[in-house]
């Protein structure tokens, strides 16, 4: 191999999750065996140095935005938590006020998403971002449906009796 072609190393944190380095360079093949030598140095800096840094503490750092605030949140949310009497209306926790939402069954955003009782649920953390991220849902007769994949997936205990069961 002649030619130092950059390429990007991804190496797999996680299922689903790699961190990139770049540039690296193949500088040998073995096609017998289906592998490749790459040189994962730039400089003075090897891909272990630059794996060890981007581990160590991130800076902090901030910036201000200007974002929309829905002024009549507070009041729809007491509406809510007193129609449901501070309880989620899929697991029935209650009495942590701090761990309930009022969730809109239309979306604020949409036409039909007026912030009024007949449109909302009261629901834990767990249940309104599941809510919102359609892992269950609830049906015109009242029964809360998990979404199969949801259902048929193994995780760990929460997964277990915090939305399949």
């Amino acid at each position: 191999m002649s030619e130092r072609l950059p390429l990007i190393f991804l190496d797999a944190e996680e299922k689903g999750l790699y961190r990139p380095y770049f540039p690296v360079f193949v500088i040998g093949d073995d096609p017998e065996h289906r592998s490749f030598l790459v040189d994962a140095t730039t400089g003075d800096r090897d891909l272990q140095t630059r794996a060890a840094e981007s581990l160590s503490q991130l800076e902090r750092r901030y910036r201000e935005a200007l974002t929309p605030v829905r002024i009549h949140q507070r009041r729809f949310r007491s509406r809510v938590l007193s129609a449901y009497d501070t309880t989620c209306a899929v697991c029935r926790l209650q009495r942590h006020r701090v761990l309930i939402d009022a969730a809109h069954i239309l979306p604020d955003s949409t036409p039909g998403g007026i912030p009024s009782v007949p449109n909302a649920l009261a629901l834990c953390k767990l249940h309104h971002a599941a809510f919102d991220a359609d892992l269950i849902g609830i049906s015109p007769d009242l029964r809360v449906e998990v979404r199969r994949d949801v259902r048929e997936e193994a995780d760990g205990p929460m997964l277990l009796h915090g939305l399949q069961n």
